[in-house]
This record gives structure tokens, C-alpha cells and sequence, in this order.
């Protein structure tokens, strides 16, 4: 069938000579701009805000969860850096699903992937604007109208939420003073304040539409002008962080890590999200391989590189900032590193350092994200499942041109009425499943005697043995200890239909676990890519199954696309 036909590497490679000969990419990138683009990539929201919502959960045992994160991410990282160096071409983990497993997955890895750059990036864009405008007011008499930087839907939420807490007895003062719901104060305020038109509120979130339009521009204008940016932001943020941890080191109370798992193995994986969201971004390194000067050798340090770089970071700030205050202040706080150094009259002055780097930091990330995208859109109009205009490089600046635009505007409209907390969701689950897919790609590329040899190749442990043992000792552990016998309990109990439903990703996790078990023994799977697919997949089957529906209806209407372009329109379709 056409819909899992696949492509040949040496097919792709072939097409992307001749795409060269219309116009092709600059090659201006070495192996210390891939490792800061992917630094840039990482060292963003997850540092400076979702680290907060991470530690209030977990406590300073949330330096377990980064370091699991971390590993699987380094799992899937070695997978993608064993595909670039075999593919060096601009798809990314869309060209590894057509070689490895045809078309149709190559699409839904496509689209799937819009959810992580473009999707991803409203997510930034908001948090950069929260972070912008909380500089303005701190360190000017200027502020920006709250009306200004809120989207319209959560600032009606809000003004319900804070509405019925006044009319229950509560005042405004109390409404902001309480962790809990002093998030909902500029909601309540911007909806008041608004003006209208046509007796329609006007509210929207003028700084990230800034902040987007501008790196649009950029990402516009060239590789080289955005890697010397990025090279530059991402200098002035790892100085900033070191600073943190240097100067954060000498204020740690230890009191504040006991206990050191408040909440449990519970309260840790209730900021996966969040911390899985930290380390989204290094896989975009691999979208700008036809703009290395040598990707085959290049790519897989540079992804492999700024993983362990980002780690270090993160694990160090992480207990510096539960050791300087006790874990549960950090809830509800949006700039955790910014908050704790107030606390701290001494360097209080560093918490507005914090807040200016944050501003660069997200800035950084926006504009690796802005990166990718495009080039998967350019890579899947070659192929014919997209119109060719997207494929289409500019003259003068060799980027992507008409993919930057577009993308720029699927980052701009969202931001007006679109929830951060659901896009950081549904964002760490479309790269998860990308993830998921890769370590699988690269398990069936090895099953392959007639694929070539890669330059980079992930070291082989047989896992014969290794997984199927994990799966038997994982299924023990749920029938002997405490823990795991109250995780059966709450999976077997089932006090309603919709709560069976909710245990769905969990009952598919263990049923997938159980089937792959079955197939490495088979098949004697390597063992770093099978590590990967089997950590994405229980991160993907921790993240809630509303977040697995919002993705479902995603891919759908991503299939739907398909069907009616993409499949007539495919170059290997017409082949048949």
C-alpha cells in the first residue's frame, strides 16, 4: 500500500541534491553552534518558570525526575544522532518515520511536530511576555495595561473565579496574598479594565505578539544572523545561571530538603509535564543539517552535548532553590528563581538580573523553535504531502521563506485565546510521541541488513534479556511493596466509566511494555533506543488522558489533511 511505502536514504539524499540545485540552504554551522542552539533550545521556560511548579510537587526530590528526564531524553538523543548522521537532511524525525516505517507515520510525525516548534512556541511567547512585562513594572514607573498581556479566555475565566470568591465574603487583598489564587488577580483586572468594541472586551497578549513578530524576522533574515544571536543569548544565559547556583550556594538551608520526597514517587511524576517540557527542544538541532558544515560528524555532539550541559544546570539550580526555600512557596509562582532571591535582602538585586535573562533566555528558545519548524514543512513539501510553496528558499537570505511566515502566524493567532497551561501539555505530548517513534525507527533500521552503515552509531547492548527482566521486576514491585500495591489499588478501582477511562494511558503503557518485552527477546533489540521508547512511552502515559485526547483530535484532523492532499499529492504515490 502506498500509505506505508517508504523512501530510501539514498532517495532522500538524491532529493535533496536536486532541491540544492533551486536554491539551496547555507552552510554556516559547526559543532559549538549546534550545542548552543540546542542550550538555547532547552534553557528556557523550564529553568526560569516551570521548574517552580516542578520543585512544589516533588520537593528537592525533583532532582530524581530531571535526571530520569534526562536520561530518556538522552535515549532518544542518541537515536536522533545516529539518523542525522545516516540522513543529513532537514526532516528531522519526519524523514526518519519514512525510511523507517512509510509514509503515513512520516505525515503524523509531521504533524505532530507542530504541536513541539510552532505549538510550542505560543507556550514561550506567553511566558516571555509574563516575564517582560513583570521587568517593566519592577524596574520602571512604566506597566503595561493588563489587558495588554493576557489572553481572552483566561482573563474571563478569571474574572468568574475571583467574581464568586468576592461575592463569597473574600477580598482582593486576600484573593492576591493567597498562593492558590493570586494568579487570578490580572485576569480579574483585565477583564474589568478592558476597553470595547462592538461590546466585545479587547483583550490579548501584546508583548508576545511582539516578541514573535520579531523573531520571525530574524529566523527570516538568515542562519547566520540567527546563530550569532543565539550564540550570543545563550552566553549571556549560562552566565546568569552559574551566577544563581554560585551565589544561591551560600544561602541553602538544609532543613529546607527534609524531607526530601515530601510527596512521594505521586508527587514527582506530577511535574513531568513540566520537566519533560524543560528538556523539549534538542531534537530541532537535527532540522538544520543541511546547514552544517559537517553534519554527520557535527550533529550527534552537538545534540548529545548540550543535553548533559542542560542537566548539570538543572539538577544544581534545582537544589539550590528548594535549599533557599522550603518547596512548598514555590507553588503558583510563575518566577520561582526570581522569587527566592528577593527573599534574600543581601542580593535581592539578583532577582532582577534573573528576570532580564529570562527575557533572553525564552527569546533564545523561541528562535531555535522558529528554526525547525519551517524545515519540516520544507522537507514534507519536497515530498509532495505539502504544497510546493513551503519548500520554497529565498534568494537572497537561503532560509525557507514562505514555511517562516506561516509559521510565524500559527504562533500569533493561538496566543490570543489559547490556555499555556493545556499547550504545554499537548506540546510535551507530541514530542514524546515523536520521541517514541525514533527510538523505534532506529530499531527497525538495524533489523535491516541492506541499510547503510551510519558514521555515528549508538554502542549495542543486547537487551535479549535486560528488558524482559525490567518488565517481570517492574510487575513484581506493584505485588510487594507498599507503594506499588496502593498504584495497583488506585489502577484496578474503578468508581465510574470516566474513571476507567482516565487509567487508559496507563493500562496502554504496561500492555505496550508487556508486547515490546515479548520483541526484544525476539529480536535481541539494541538497548539504548529500546530504553528510549519504553521511558517516552510511560512519560507519554503520565501525562493525563485529556492530554491524550487533546492529541488524538490533533492527529485526526492532522489524517483528515492528509486524505484529502497530502496522499494524492505525494511523490511516491504518483510512483504506483
Amino acid at each position: 500500500m502506498s500509505l506505508f511505502r517508504k523512501k530510501s536514504i539514498e532517495d532522500i539524499l538524491k532529493n535533496a541534491e536536486n532541491e540544492s540545485h533551486h536554491g539551496s540552504l547555507a552552510k554556516h554551522l559547526g559543532v559549538r553552534d549546534l550545542t548552543a542552539f540546542g542550550i538555547a533550545a532547552i534553557i528556557g521556560a523550564g529553568i526560569f518558570s516551570t521548574i517552580g511548579k516542578a520543585s512544589a510537587d516533588g520537593g528537592p526530590g525533583v532532582i530524581f525526575l530531571f535526571i530520569f528526564t534526562a536520561l530518556a531524553c538522552s535515549f532518544a538523543a542518541f537515536a536522533y544522532a545516529e539518523f542525522a548522521s545516516l540522513i543529513p537532511v532537514s526532516g528531522s524525525a519526519y524523514t526518519y518515520s519514512y525510511v523507517a516505517f512509510g509514509e503515513l507515520f512520516a505525515w503524523i510525525i509531521g504533524w505532530a511536530l507542530i504541536m513541539e516548534y510552532a505549538i510550542g512556541n505560543v507556550t514561550v511567547a506567553i511566558s516571555w511576555s509574563d516575564y517582560f512585562t513583570s521587568l517593566i513594572s519592577s524596574s520602571s514607573q512604566y506597566q503595561v495595561n493588563e489587558w495588554l498581556c493576557l489572553d481572552y479566555f483566561t482573563a474571563k475565566h478569571n474574572y468568574g473565579e475571583v467574581s464568586g470568591l468576592l461575592a463569597s465574603g473574600s477580598t482582593l487583598e486576600s484573593i492576591r496574598a493567597s498562593n492558590e489564587t493570586k494568579g487570578l488577580v490580572e485576569g480579574f483586572l483585565a477583564w474589568g479594565s478592558a476597553p470595547q468594541l462592538f461590546g466585545m472586551r479587547i483583550i490579548f497578549d501584546m508583548p508576545a505578539l511582539i516578541i514573535n513578530v520579531l523573531i520571525t524576522i530574524l529566523v527570516y533574515r538568515g542562519i547566520k544572523e540567527s546563530r550569532n544571536a543565539s550564540n550570543a543569548m545563550v552566553l549571556i544565559k549560562i552566565v546568569v545561571v552559574l551566577l544563581v547556583i554560585f551565589v544561591g550556594a551560600f544561602f541553602i538551608d538544609t532543613k529546607n530538603w527534609d524531607p526530601f520526597m515530601p510527596n512521594g514517587v505521586g508527587g514527582l511524576l506530577k511535574g513531568i509535564s513540566a520537566v519533560f517540557f524543560a528538556y523539549i527542544g534538542f531534537d530541532a538541532i537535527s532540522t538544520t543539517a543541511e546547514e552544517c558544515r559537517n553534519p554527520q560528524r557535527d550533529l550527534p555532539r552537538g545534540i548529545l552535548y548540550s543535553i548533559i550541559i542542560c542537566t548539570v544546570l538543572y539538577v544544581a539550580i534545582a537544589l539550590v532553590i528548594t535549599g533557599m526555600v522550603h518547596y512548598s512557596e514555590l507553588a503558583g509562582n510563575a518566577d520561582p528563581l526570581a522569587y527566592v532571591f528577593e527573599k534574600v535582602k543581601s542580593v535581592s538585586w539578583l532577582s532582577s538580573v534573573i528576570a532580564a535573562s529570562a527575557v533572553v533566555a525564552m527569546a533564545s528558545v523561541m528562535l531555535v523553535f522558529q528554526l525547525g519548524q519551517p524545515r519540516i514543512w520544507m522537507s514534507m513539501s519536497r515530498d509532495g504531502l505539502l504544497p510546493k510553496r513551503f519548500a520554497k528558499i529565498h534568494p537572497k537570505y537561503k532560509t525557507p521563506s514562505f514555511s517562516t511566515i506561516v509559521t510565524g502566524l500559527l504562533v500569533a493567532i493561538p496566543i490570543f485565546f489559547v490556555d499555556i497551561n493545556m499547550v504545554t501539555d499537548i506540546c510535551s505530548a507530541g514530542t514524546l510521541f515523536a520521541f517514541c517513534l525514533v527510538c523505534g525507527g532506529v530499531l527497525k533500521l538495524r533489523m535491516d541488513p541492506t541499510a547503510p552503515p551510519s558514521k555515528f552509531k549508538t554502542p549495542y547492548v543486547n537487551s535479549k534479556f535486560i528488558v524482559p527482566a525490567m518488565f517481570i521486576l517492574t510487575i513484581i514491585l506493584l505485588f510487594v511493596t507498599e507503594e506499588g500495591k496502593a498504584i495497583l489499588q488506585y489502577y484496578t478501582t474503578f468508581e465510574s466509566f470516566s474513571a476507567f477511562l482516565s487509567k487508559i494511558p496507563v493500562y496502554s503503557f504496561i500492555i505496550g511494555f508487556a508486547v515490546f518485552a515479548v520483541m526484544a527477546f525476539r529480536f535481541s533489540f539494541s538497548l539504548i533506543p529500546s530504553l528510549g521508547l519504553i521511558c517516552c512511552f510511560y512519560m507519554l502515559s503520565q501525562l493525563g488522558p485529556k492530554n491524550w485526547l487533546y492529541f488524538m483530535v490533533w492527529l485526526i484532523i492532522g489524517l483528515v489533511i492528509y486524505f484529502i492532499y497530502g496522499r494524492s499529492h505525494s511523490k511516491l504515490a504518483k510512483k504506483d
